[in-house]
This record gives structure tokens, C-alpha cells and sequence, in this order.
């Protein structure tokens, strides 16, 4: 099968020296039942009645996934705090998209000819694959195609999203194949919601690069180019960084330094509501490995992301 990925430095499951135990495969979202265990791997019932699966490492990190959205909502490096953020107005009723954590945008960013950021974040996900390596879970989800999705994007598609947790870190592996007989385009985000105190919060690694400024006007972003070592949130920020540094860092402003690397994902966006979220924009921003540009893909190719989130 061709691909139109590289090659990964990211800690991905041939680069983490896997030996697998107790493989779990083949859960299917209509067969999953509450208080599943398999080595660290666990499904159980969450918010709404929403199936989740949290993942646990012996070293103590957690991580909890919603299959409706494959939308990640919490990551845990000790048990008293998230470095995620769910909003307060987010709801779990399995039909309008989780308001937090990392959903995903796909097979479109932002607006345009379908729904506003695509359709993966409000489609159920599967399990097609969970494991332990060394102690640290390792979930693999899927998406295909469905009458639901094919309304608006008329395409064959299938995307395993592979969910790798480590002691001090989250690692994502995002794959996209065109499995239809036509030709199709897409772009695509993780919209990650990171908890932070918004008026320490700041981002290091975006000097020089292009922007795309929807402040005024989110329908005709102002181009420029960032010429700042550290950008802060001092107000409404939604911002797009063309061909963006494989490796930003997150100051939360509330003590943490988060690295978030990336393989494929050549952009980046930097988001926080300010005023038009009252109720929490003070609590969290948003930075947002994307890209933007169009992926072409050819019948049976793939296109290959990695995210690597990790704290000192």
C-alpha cells in the first residue's frame, strides 16, 4: 500500500521495542460491555452512559477515551491533575461532539462545504487493537465510513488512531487510507484543549512562521508573521502557523512545560474564546497540531501523523 507519510522519530510501536502480551483485538463498538480489563486497558461506562476506555500505566499515568469522537478527554500524570481540559458546557449525549479533551477535526478543518470541523468527532469509534508493553497501554481505534458520514463526504475511508501511554507521556498515531475507488481530499486537526491558567499561559517554537489571523475577521484572516519568541493569550486568539516547528512548548501557567512534538502535522493553530467563553476561558487554551493545506489521496494510499505530548 502506498503512503505519503516519513519516516517517524516519534515514539511509535516499532521504535518502543514491543513485546506483546495478552493482545486484545477486534472490539467492536456494539459488543463492548462495562468494566472490560485487559492489562491496563479498561471499558467502562462514562459520562452519559457513554462507552469510554481509560488507559493506566504502572507508573501511574491515566488517560480516558471516549469512543464516541475517539475523543481523548483526559491524560493524567499523577492522579490529582489533568493536563486536559473538558469545558463545563461540554455535553455526552452521543449525538453533538465532545467540547474538550483532543477531538478531532476531520476530513475537515474549521468551516466549509460540510459541517463545521467534519464529522470523526461525533461518529462512534471502534476498538480494533489494545495491548500492554512494559507496563504502558496501547489502544488502537477505527473509523470507517458509514451512511452518516457519506451524506456529506461521499467517500470510502478507513483511520485507526493508535493511543500510546507512557509514564510522562501521550503519543497519538493518526492514519488515514483512501479505501474507495476514487481519488479524495482532506484536511485535518487535533483540537487539543490543554487546562492552563490563560494569563500565564504562553507557547515558545512559532517565531517566523506565516499566519493566518482570524482576529477581526474569522472569514478573511489577515496574513503575517510571527515575530515573537514567546506568544501569550492576552486576549481573543485564533491564529493559524503555516509550516510550523515539529516541536512547540507549552508553558500552562500553572507550573507545567509540555513538549508537543509531531511528525506530518505541518501546521499549527493557537485558540482561546477569551469573553465569548465567560465561564471558563480563563482555564484553558487551545494548541492545535493540524494541517491545513489539502492531503491528496490516491485509492489505497495513506497519509500518517504522529502527536507526541510529554512533560518534564
Amino acid at each position: 500500500m502506498a503512503t505519503v507519510s516519513m519516516a517517524s522519530s516519534l515514539p511509535t510501536l516499532t521504535s518502543l521495542n514491543l513485546r506483546r502480551r495478552n493482545r486484545s483485538a477486534g472490539i467492536a463498538f456494539a459488543s463492548l460491555t462495562p468494566e472490560t480489563t485487559t492489562l491496563g486497558v479498561k471499558v467502562t461506562e462514562g459520562v452519559g452512559n457513554l462507552p469510554k476506555v481509560v488507559l493506566t500505566s504502572v507508573h501511574g499515568s491515566e488517560a480516558e477515551v471516549y469512543l464516541f469522537g475517539g475523543c481523548i478527554t483526559s491524560w493524567k500524570v499523577s492522579s490529582d491533575k489533568d493536563l486536559l481540559f473538558v469545558r463545563p458546557d461540554a455535553v455526552f449525549n452521543g449525538k453533538k461532539p465532545i467540547s474538550g479533551g483532543v477531538p478531532h477535526c476531520f476530513p475537515q478543518f474549521g468551516p466549509g462545504p460540510i459541517q463545521q470541523h467534519g464529522f470523526a468527532r461525533n461518529m462512534n469509534w471502534s476498538v480494533v487493537d489494545s495491548e500492554n508493553v512494559e507496563g504502558n497501554p496501547i489502544l488502537t481505534l477505527e473509523l470507517k465510513d458509514a451512511p452518516y458520514s457519506r451524506s456529506m463526504w461521499d467517500f470510502s475511508f478507513q483511520a485507526l488512531y493508535k493511543i500510546i501511554l507512557n509514564s510522562k507521556s501521550l503519543s497519538t498515531v493518526l492514519t488515514v487510507t483512501n479505501t474507495d475507488k476514487k481519488p479524495f481530499t482532506f484536511n485535518t486537526a487535533l483540537h487539543t484543549y490543554f487546562r492552563a491558567s490563560v494569563t500565564g499561559a504562553s507557547v515558545k517554537g512559532l517565531k517566523g512562521c506565516k499566519t493566518l489571523n482570524k482576529d477581526p475577521d474569522p472569514t478573511n484572516p489577515l496574513e503575517g508573521k510571527e515575530e515573537r519568541d514567546v506568544v501569550t493569550f492576552p486576549g481573543f486568539v485564533d491564529c493559524v502557523y503555516l509550516n510550523a516547528s515539529n516541536e512547540l512548548q507549552l508553558d500552562n501557567g500553572l507550573g507545567d512545560i509540555i513538549s508537543i512534538r509531531n511528525t506530518n502535522w505541518t501546521d499549527a493553530v493557537l485558540w482561546n474564546p477569551h469573553l465569548s467563553m465567560e465561564a471558563c476561558y480563563r482555564d484553558f487554551v487551545c494548541v492545535e497540531n493540524a494541517k491545513i493545506g489539502e492531503v491528496l489521496l490516491q485509492p489505497e494510499q495513506s497519509w500518517v501523523a504522529e502527536q507526541h505530548l510529554s512533560i518534564g
